[in-house]
């Protein structure tokens, strides 16, 4: 029975006794999100700090100022590139699939969403207040907060600073390294009960929500996963293959990883497991610690294919027809809205909320009619961004020769369009 030992096992066996037990007795199964709340508590308590040590060890290491900058403005100019791909598939899907025509919007006006609302207006996502707020008014406020932005802004900082000293640095980096390791460890421990966190997750998905609710809006669920589907397969998938390596086996190699994204809801809770399985994998270090965290804040690929559908789907169902210039408006408007989504908790209806707000022709209370369906389909979400950026750490350390293929690169490797060479005995 080993294979009960198995974590993603386990993860799957959680997931599914959490169905069952939300479907029995859902009034119990609602009551155990505590337990999904707990575990994901853990593993935000050590994502700020791991951020911040992995960032710092990533410049700092690398003594090369010029490699700094390289690799930030290539990850930089990537996510931009690929988020929008994303945003306009989305946009495109959504507005050939109509799935919002007909539906009934009379209940829309009686829901309360003055929380996503408000939120969305005290978060301000405007650009110049979106910049003003990545830098914090105390770094340790922010790592103590969690707050990722400021966190990644702090660490770059700290990080150029530590690369201009040279050797002078080397202790603290050395010292930082030492930390780190025990940071990673605890998250192994944390791990351990990540099936308890997944189990409580589906249970109150399924206790609260109830299966039923999957009816009335399963043509937009069935869209939206269709999408990102797709846009794994063809889109990163050919990404992937272009810089030769199968995006299928790289997907299998990240299993564990995308249960427990599934589990909880959260790409978030596999953000330390998957830097350390990316480093197995041949990725360097110092371009983990860099791409990583900085896509997690610049890289939401399967955020941004939601928030362009949700967006045409609440404009067909109030029957607001655009024209492709307010298409292409909305569009630059995701552009800027989606980037804030990592800092801002509730990112999807907030972001959404904050994007209507600026595109004022479709009604903002129309969020209302998602709220029922939003959780499952955040699973979506959460997994195509975990995948996005795993591609997006692999590619940047083979186009910067940062990547070292290990046994696990080989195991994941095809003729001829393989990760990498064979390791040599």
């Amino acid at each position: 029975m080993k294979w009960l030992k198995n974590l993603t096992v386990q993860v799957i066996v959680a997931i599914i006794l959490g169905i069952i037990v939300g479907a029995i007795w859902p009034e119990f199964g609602a009551s155990l999100k505590i337990l999904a709340d707990m575990f994901i508590k853990l593993i935000k308590m050590l994502i700020a700090p791991i951020i911040f040590l992995t960032v710092v060890i990533g410049i700092g290491g690398m003594g090369d100022m010029k490699k700094v900058g390289k690799i930030g403005g290539k990850a930089i100019l990537y996510f931009e590139i690929v988020s929008t791909i994303a945003l306009a598939i989305g946009i495109g899907v959504a507005f050939f699939i109509n799935a919002g025509n007909g539906i009934d919007t009379s209940k829309a006006s009686e829901a309360d969403i003055s929380k996503y609302t408000t939120a969305a207006a005290d978060s301000d996502q405007g650009l110049m207040a979106f910049l003003y707020n990545i830098i914090p008014e105390n770094v340790i406020g922010a790592i103590a907060n969690g707050q990722l932005l400021p966190t990644l802004f702090a660490a770059i900082l700290f990080g150029i600073a530590a690369a201009a000293l040279g050797e002078k640095s080397k202790p603290v980096i050395t010292f930082f390294e030492q930390v780190s390791e025990i940071f990673f460890k605890i998250v192994s421990i944390v791990m351990r009960v990540s099936p308890i966190g997944a189990f409580g997750a589906m249970a109150y998905t399924i206790g609260a929500f109830g299966i039923a609710s999957l009816k009335s809006l399963g043509l937009l669920m069935l869209a939206v996963y269709l999408t990102m589907f797709l846009f794994i397969v063809f889109v990163l998938g050919s990404i992937a293959y272009y810089f030769r390596f199968n995006i299928f086996k790289f997907i299998a190699y990240l299993k564990e990883e995308i249960f427990l994204v599934v589990g909880t809801s959260s790409s978030e809770s596999a953000l330390p497991s998957m830097m350390n399985k990316l480093e197995g994998l041949g990725c360097s270090k110092q371009v983990v610690g860099l791409v990583v965290p900085t896509g997690y804040s610049f890289n939401l690929d399967g955020t941004s294919i939601y928030l362009s559908m949700a967006a045409l789907f609440i404009a067909q169902a109030y029957g607001v027809d655009l024209t492709w210039i307010q298409l292409i408006t909305l569009l630059g408007i995701l552009m800027i809205t989606s980037k804030g989504a990592a800092g801002v908790t509730g990112s999807g209806f907030i972001t959404l909320a904050a994007t209507l707000a600026a595109f004022p022709m479709i009604p903002v209370e129309g969020i209302a009619l998602l709220i029922g369906v939003d959780r499952f389909m955040s699973e979506a979400r959460a997994v195509t961004n975990l995948i996005g950026n795993g591609v997006a750490c692999v590619i940047v350390s083979k186009s910067e020769n940062e990547f070292v293929p290990t046994e696990a690169a080989e195991k994941i490797a095809i003729k001829r369009a393989g990760i990498g060479k064979p390791v040599e005995e």
